[in-house]
């Protein structure tokens, strides 16, 4: 799945980065507490959050994030955004719910760090 493939399932708003949508996105990590995700992070996740303060782009960055989608149509403040570029990591915005976010995009085939098609029982 692509950070493409992402924006279409969620209806979201790419921010930073409309260049770099076909990076690919392996896992998600949906939280609002960021030391989940350092501790439950894998590679190239795609991380799903409510907070919109400069220390997600921080975390995003530890955690080596390929991107980052701000939920329940929450947008950064532009300080946030402007890090966010400086790091190349691109950034989208969903009016969908954490919960909503994370289904759409687990039922669209992303599962733990593999993709499958849906109603593929793998990884459940």
């Amino acid at each position: 799945m692509t950070i493409n493939d992402v924006k279409e399932i969620l209806n979201a708003e790419v921010l930073v980065g409309h260049d770099k949508l076909d990076r690919q996105v392996m896992s998600a990590c949906g939280a609002d507490l960021m030391s989940d995700v350092l501790a439950f992070t894998k590679e190239k996740t795609l991380l799903l959050t409510g907070l919109t303060n400069i220390q997600v782009i921080r975390t995003a960055e530890v955690a080596d994030a390929v991107a980052i989608v701000f939920v329940r149509g929450k947008c950064p403040p532009d300080n946030v955004l402007e890090l966010a570029e400086s790091m190349d990591l691109p950034v989208l915005l969903t009016n969908l719910a954490l919960f909503q976010s994370c289904g759409k995009l687990y039922y669209a085939g992303l599962r733990n760090g593999e993709c499958v098609t849906p109603g593929d029982n793998h990884g459940t």
